[in-house]
């Protein structure tokens, strides 16, 4: 029994002693700045600027890999502050915010049913698709609104998610959220903007959603040459290509392709009608 134990005890010596000798061997010394930049950031942990949270990106900072301008929650005042203590640039990232591709909201867009269950989109879906006329319109449950821990989003008078741009941090928790795919992440400069995912075609889509695309093409022929192409009777906009251009919004009978103004958000074209009804579109029987 001594043995054993005389054993047991050598052992332990002898492990502790190589985690003393590794420590001192392989221990690196942390940066203070780190914590002190880390205490700087906003401490949203939104994922936004690319980093595992707020401390990743603190560490890539005093690291010199990246800039405070990576943090699109910090307004100017705070990044400067950040780079002044670093003694770096700040830099510069365009933001970026969550976009819907839909406009159907119940003044325009009919339901085909009555959903009655649990109050989210995704428990909807699950229903034959939720209680919309279109099937790819949003159901206006409210899942982003949900899931949006920086308030965000809201939804409107007609059951529509809208994004406050200068509160979105691009985290994506929408994007998840969404059960029909309809929210995206783009940069501010993406003025052009598609807010509807029909793939029907024709005037009898307009039945379902007065704001729905109706594939017409018009804004592919107003644009420049293969910025807008048709896919599946939609427009899709090629970003990689001079998009700024205001044109091809203006024939769009349905205003299904919009403009993104900073201080309006979303702006038809001239052609598109005005919607005026403030009411729900009533159901058709189930």
């Amino acid at each position: 029994m001594s043995i054993a134990v005389l054993t047991l005890a050598a052992l332990s010596f002898l492990f502790a002693s190589l985690l003393v000798l590794a420590h001192r061997k392989l221990h690196v010394d942390e940066d203070p700045r780190i914590d002190a930049a880390h205490q700087m950031l906003p401490g949203t942990n939104c994922g936004a600027c690319g980093f595992p949270g707020c401390l990743g990106l603190a560490e890539a900072m005093v690291s010199g890999s990246a800039l405070p301008g990576k943090c699109t929650v910090m307004n100017e005042d705070e990044r400067e502050d950040v780079a002044q203590f670093l003694g770096v640039d700040a830099g510069a990232e365009e933001k970026v915010v969550a976009r819907l591709a839909c406009a159907g909201g119940t003044n325009v867009a009919r339901n085909r049913a009555r959903y009655e269950g649990l109050e989210s989109c995704r428990a909807a879906t699950l229903v034959a698709g939720g209680g919309k006329a279109c099937f790819w319109g949003c159901l206006g449950l409210g899942d982003c609104e949900v899931v949006c821990d920086l308030d965000a989003i809201y939804m409107d008078d007609h059951n529509l998610p809208v994004v406050i741009e200068d509160a979105c941090t691009a985290c994506g928790d929408c994007v998840d959220a969404c059960p029909k795919d309809l929210f995206s992440l783009h940069p501010v400069s993406h003025h052009l903007w598609v807010a509807c995912k029909n793939l029907e075609k024709g005037d009898a889509v307009l039945a379902d959603c007065e704001v729905a695309c109706d594939a017409c093409g018009k804004c592919a022929v107003d644009a420049p040459a293969g910025v807008i192409s048709m896919v599946d009777n939609l427009p899709v906009i090629d970003y990689s290509r001079n998009h700024n251009v205001r044109k091809a919004i203006e024939r769009c009978p349905t205003g299904a392709i919009v403009w993104f103004e900073k201080d309006k958000g979303p702006v038809a074209g001239r052609a598109a009608p005005k919607v005026i009804r403030q009411r729900s579109r009533q159901s058709s029987p189930t």
